[in-house]
């Protein structure tokens, strides 16, 4: 690929979109196009199209989406379905009809059904059906790299759908009602550790970078006292003693660092076509742990030294969830971030960001 492409990172704020512009400038590419919410509402159809008729991308990263953990899944269902739908049809009707040379659609692994067998293979599409707390998010993802395919088998285009199992990095999202589970887990701690050591510096700095959600942003940032404080993070199931995550904590989960589904967006980007790849592709560690596993490990990590709870009168979600990834490495392409590693990056840049 010629350095000097006009490459179009749609979603550049976001998780992925941050990390996949960040690789593409490793690279060397000099020519990458963004645009914010504000600047573009890719749900807007006639917006788009203008976007594209003036800009004339050579390629096409597609990050945006609406996302969030199972909270936000299960209470905000008719937006993940219709906005995440908007997005992904204009982008690719546009990119097909401006003539760009390649497209990448980032997924999810949550396409595949609940019950599907491990770890899954991409044939497992629509074999069974989906985790109903996040079903209007996996059908959305599902219409995306549908239309994908049927753009490519249809007129041609060269567009690929990458599944990534998931994600988590810098720039995550640590609102606790909206976030995935990793990173709330990560702030969870820290809260709870700041609370058990009278913290009172690191509780404001917190609350005044990121939302806590469920309401409690107003009390939060009104509270004077660390009693105060205290009282609204128990809303959030955070206490300087224990720290109450959702679910049983028995369900098994995959993690992949956002600069390792950056580095696989800019392989496949340069490398393989439509034909190679077929209708999709996992990316992801082939490696999954038990919840409760993983939240001994940032607990330990954090250094948070209170208990933990689990309400077990919440949704657990997909028992089990873990990608076969034989297909992506085959093509050329492996992960490189172990959970180890990628932990303790977030982790220290999580309190680098609160000093």
């Amino acid at each position: 690929m010629d350095l000097n492409a006009k490459i179009y990172v749609a979603g550049h704020r976001g998780l992925v979109g941050s990390a996949i512009e960040r690789r593409l400038q490793q690279v060397g590419y000099r020519n990458i196009i963004t645009q914010t919410h504000t600047e573009l509402d890719l749900r807007n159809q006639s917006d788009v199209a203008a976007f594209f008729k003036h800009e004339r991308p050579d390629y096409v990263l597609l990050a945006a989406a609406k996302v969030g953990g199972i909270i936000a899944n299960n209470t905000y269902k008719a937006e993940f379905l219709y906005d995440n739908l908007m997005i992904a049809s204009n982008v690719i009707e546009q990119s097909y009809k401006y003539g760009v040379t390649k497209l990448i659609n980032l997924g999810s692994s949550c396409i595949y059904p609940k019950f599907a067998a491990q770890p899954i293979p991409e044939s497992a599409l629509l074999g069974g059906e989906l985790e109903s707390t996040n079903e209007p998010y996996a059908i959305a993802k599902i219409a995306a790299l549908k239309l994908c395919r049927y753009y490519h088998e249809q007129y041609g285009f060269n567009a690929i759908s990458l599944m990534p199992t998931n994600l988590y990095g810098s720039n995550d999202n640590y609102n606790l009602e909206t976030s995935h589970v990793l990173p709330a887990l990560i702030r969870k701690m820290f809260l709870g550790k700041a609370l058990r050591e009278g913290n009172v510096n690191f509780l404001r700095k917190d609350i005044s970078l990121v939302s806590l959600g469920y309401g409690c942003d107003d009390a939060a940032r009104n509270a004077e006292t660390i009693t105060e404080i205290a009282a609204v993070l128990e809303k959030s199931g955070i206490t300087s003693d224990a720290v109450t995550l959702w679910g049983s904590g028995l369900i098994r989960r995959e993690f992949l660092h956002a600069d390792d589904i950056a580095d696989a967006a800019v392989f496949f980007l340069e490398n393989h076509t439509a034909e190679d790849i077929g209708e999709i592709l996992n990316i992801g560690t082939g490696r999954d742990l038990p919840i409760v596993e993983l939240a001994e490990r940032i607990r330990r990590a954090v250094g948070f030294e209170g208990k933990l709870e689990f309400d077990r009168s919440k949704p657990d979600g997909t028992p089990r969830k873990v990608l076969d990834v034989s297909r992506a490495a085959a093509l050329g392409w492996q992960y490189k971030t172990s959970l180890e590693e990628g932990l303790d990056r977030v982790i220290k840049e999580y309190a680098q960001a609160r000093k």
